[in-house]
């Protein structure tokens, strides 16, 4: 068995083992013996008795055997140092036919350079938000039921008038519906305020997808075990799956025997449209993960033979968007528009400071700067010489917010009428295809099953409303559709080219520093990063202990 941490694994066996592989070794040397006495085959080579002193011209022969020796030694050492200069000059062609351009290696590294610049060139066009709105419209123009999925932390703010507008012009052929999602991370009260809120303007699911779906063939091999445990905890555990999916499979009844109903789970990023996929086919047939952009194209899943699930990429965020509601969801750091240290103080101004204090352990601090420092010195975040990695930080926040851990909520609004794309006669055509009273019922069952976090331990924070989104790719700014992807730098060192540019910072540095930098500008050997420090070196007082050169004779 391999241990950890060692390259080679151990070559201790037990004791019975030991001794059975030394008597199989014995008997099969026992059997190749007998097997050669009898064929009259001897292992001992025969001892070369020379040439006997009784022989006539004895001196003779012993110098010609002598000399044909040496003569075998010399044609030996000329047969080598002629394959050495055949591989030296078969170097030296390669070499020139490298720096020409036809060698074989160039060639092969040309195209290995060819296969990642398209492999590359694949990510950045999956990755453009050009594409990302483009499949997005083809789930919706697909789909005969839109699932739009909610992050319970932040209800309003996951909401899109813009996609909710495109779906309902449709003119009753597809029918719109709300997924709660990740209502374990939220208070109780506010969940059922939120549902109030929602299920005035569209029919509600409360959901909780499970964390912990693993692939069909590692099910497979842990029923093979004798001893099976069912996982009950609280990541593995999922709710809402039973009333979501009998809906759906009333809805595919109701049309055609031929066709299937086709269901497009769309919403902004990091909300769980994957997960609730995975939960529904209680298999990880989608990529799931904290990192934003894991779904870049659209997927299709079957759940049943009437039932399909499509889906999509996340939808993209508009920049006319506030900076808190960006921040929220890390869009611009992931797009590199802004720092995350940018992010994380836009982020701070909209959450009860008592509540960050409490649910990060850190004493009261003055702004964004201070809470980075001493979470980053707790969390052992440090830089050379012990100076604490703020941006390092700045990221982890970032992704406890994006990530499905950290206990966050937005205030309930009363509701205060429906929007301007929507009107009763298309909230009663809404739930006219759906049995009310077992979503209502499913809602109830679930909120008595699942376990609430306290208020107390819970972060409130300011909700801004709606988060605008673009669907159409003409509304895209021309800079945008062009995303550098971060592999680029390794592929251009591999190519050959490296991007020596820098983005400019702007910092005070003390005028030695300056001089300093400005004096080492002519030989860029090596990036130095200095940290500017109050250091008076033109004053001339000192206040020396000792006297070097009385004391010290």
């Amino acid at each position: 068995m391999k241990r950890p941490k060692l390259k080679k694994a151990s070559k201790r066996v037990s004791c019975a083992k030991r001794f059975k592989i030394q008597k199989k070794v014995r008997e099969h040397n026992r059997k190749i013996r007998k097997e050669a006495k009898k064929k009259g085959f001897s292992r001992k080579p025969k001892k070369d008795i020379g040439v006997p002193n009784s022989a006539p011209f004895k001196e003779e022969v012993l110098r010609e055997a002598e000399q044909r020796k040496q003569e075998l030694e010399a044609l030996k050492e000329q047969n080598k140092i002629a394959k050495q200069q055949e591989r030296a000059a078969k170097r030296k062609k390669d070499k020139e036919a490298e720096s020409a351009g036809d060698g074989p290696a160039t060639k092969r590294a040309k195209k290995v350079a060819k296969a990642k610049e398209a492999k590359a060139e694949l990510v950045k066009r999956k990755s453009a938000k050009a594409f990302k709105c483009c499949e997005l419209n083809r789930v919706i123009e697909d789909s005969d039921v839109i699932l739009e999925v909610l992050d319970a932390r932040d209800p309003l703010g996951c909401r899109c008038p813009q996609l909710e507008e495109s779906v309902l012009k449709h003119e009753g052929k597809k029918r719109l519906l709300f997924i709660l999602n990740k209502i374990d991370l939220v208070p109780k009260e506010n969940v059922e305020k939120w549902l109030r809120y929602l299920e005035a303007e569209c029919p509600t699911f409360l959901f909780k997808a499970s964390m912990q779906i693993q692939d069909r063939t590692v099910q497979q091999k842990k029923q093979r075990g004798s001893n099976v445990l069912l996982d009950h905890s609280r990541a593995a555990s999922c709710f809402g799956r039973d009333s979501l999916l009998q809906t759906l499979t009333d809805l595919a009844n109701k049309k055609d025997v031929e066709t299937m109903l086709k269901v497009g789970v769309v919403g902004f990023p990091n909300v769980g449209k994957s997960s609730i996929i995975n939960t529904l086919k209680e298999v990880r047939v989608c990529h799931v993960g904290v990192q934003k952009g894991m779904t870049r194209c659209k997927q299709e899943v079957h759940i049943t033979k009437k039932l399909k699930m499509i889906d999509s990429p996340g939808i993209v965020a508009a920049s006319s968007n506030p900076g808190d509601v960006m921040a929220l969801r890390s869009l611009q750091v992931e797009e590199m528009e802004e720092s995350p240290l940018e992010a994380v103080r836009t982020l701070l101004k909209q959450c009860n400071q008592q509540h960050i204090m409490l649910q990060y352990n850190v004493p009261d601090y003055k702004n964004s700067l201070e809470f980075l420092t001493t979470f980053a010195k707790k969390r052992s975040f440090l830089q050379k010489g012990g100076i604490p990695n703020t941006e390092q930080a700045a990221m982890t926040f970032l992704g406890d917010w994006t990530g499905p851990k950290l206990s966050y909520h937005s205030r309930a609004l009363e509701h205060r009428g429906l929007p301007s794309y929507l009107t009763d006669a298309i909230v009663t055509e809404l739930r006219s295809g759906v049995d009310m009273d077992v979503v209502r019922k499913g809602n109830e069952d679930i909120m008595k099953g699942v376990r609430f976090p306290n208020l107390a331990s819970s972060i409130s924070f300011n909700a801004r409303g709606p988060t605008a989104g673009v669907l159409n790719v003409s509304e895209l700014p021309k800079e945008t559709i062009t995303i550098t992807a971060p592999a680029e730098a390794d592929e251009e060192e591999m190519d050959g080219t490296v991007n020596t540019e820098e983005p400019e910072v702007e910092t005070q540095v003390p005028t030695v520093v300056t001089q300093i930098q400005e004096s080492t500008k002519a030989k860029p050997t090596k990036k130095v990063m200095f940290v500017p420090h109050n250091i008076d070196l033109t004053s001339g007082q000192h206040n020396d202990a000792y006297d070097f050169n009385t004391d010290f004779v």
